[in-house]
């Protein structure tokens, strides 16, 4: 067997390996195994692809496209990728980097395949880089609103007091307040159901406990 495919298709199982342990590390539901089986998949249709096209005669004037087979994996992949996107109770979408990374996965094996080496390896590095470093980074020289994570809070207020001041209150102590929600609870008590931002340092119980404190409110419940 030529020395070229055993490069190629190692190179692809490092490449995919290496993508897949960044997943594995961070607990994502597609991991270490999944990424390496796709970028070696990816790896040995782009090399059949390539090769059948110049190894079968052209009758009838017939030309094969070497990497038509390589363009559908692609398209394969986004369906595999669409299952990992997940819809959270708070509203939250969650699995679009590793749908990503899925995605990169596979155009590392078909950048492999193709024969660039040196390519798909400083590609590897740069999308390492930008998942890793580059948000990193970011909460510190960037918008303070990268430095802020989305909780999700319900409280429950007596009915004698006034919701506006509830919510001025809620705000006094540096939480953010992004969606508001009054219900009336059959206890005859308001209930509000807030999306709030608060900085990614602070412990949900010190601000569960910081919400508590507030005169009027009866109950809490605090999602981090």
């Amino acid at each position: 067997m030529d020395i070229d495919i055993w490069l190629k298709l190692g190179l692809a199982s490092l490449l995919g390996f290496i993508i897949g342990l960044e997943r594995e590390l961070r607990k994502k539901p597609i991991g270490l195994k999944t990424c390496f089986v796709l970028a070696v998949s990816s790896c040995v249709l782009t090399i059949v692809s390539i090769e059948s096209a110049y190894l079968f005669e052209k009758t009838d004037g017939l030309v094969m496209d070497p990497l038509r087979l390589a363009a559908q994996i692609v398209t394969g992949v986004g369906f595999i990728g669409a299952g990992v996107i997940l819809r959270r109770n708070n509203d939250v979408i969650s699995g679009l980097t590793t749908a990503a990374m899925l995605w990169g996965a596979s155009g590392l094996g078909i950048a492999v395949g193709a024969g660039f080496f040196y390519e798909s390896i400083i590609g590897a590095l740069f999308i390492l880089i930008g998942v890793e470093m580059v948000p990193f980074l970011m909460k510190w020289i960037g918008p303070k609103s990268l430095r802020m994570k989305e909780n999700k809070l319900r409280i429950v207020i007596e009915d004698n007091q006034i919701l506006t001041d509830i919510i001025k209150e809620i705000k006094q102590k540096k939480i953010n307040i992004k969606h508001v929600r009054v219900k009336d609870t059959k206890e005859g008590l308001y209930q509000l159901d807030l999306r709030i931002m608060v900085d990614e340092k602070r412990y949900t119980t010190d601000v569960y406990y910081e919400i508590h404190s507030i005169c009027g409110v009866v109950n809490v419940d605090l999602e981090g």
